[in-house]
């Protein structure tokens, strides 16, 4: 499984590369600002049964 992955932040458009902490569960939901533009961004991180990973980020 991988242990990083990326998304668009929602306000400036950028791709950002964020670590995944696996042992947090496959539903995970935080805020994290964006280290380019500074604006809060609620992460959304899902993993299916697979393991394939949705990651989207979406303005606070």
């Amino acid at each position: 499984m991988q242990d990083e992955a990326g998304y668009i932040c929602d306000s400036c458009g950028e791709e950002i590369i964020i670590p995944l902490d696996l042992s947090a569960g496959t539903h995970q939901e935080y805020v994290e600002d964006c280290p380019v533009c500074c604006h809060p961004n609620i992460i959304h991180i899902e993993i299916d049964a697979n393991g394939e990973i949705s990651i989207t980020g979406s303005r606070e």
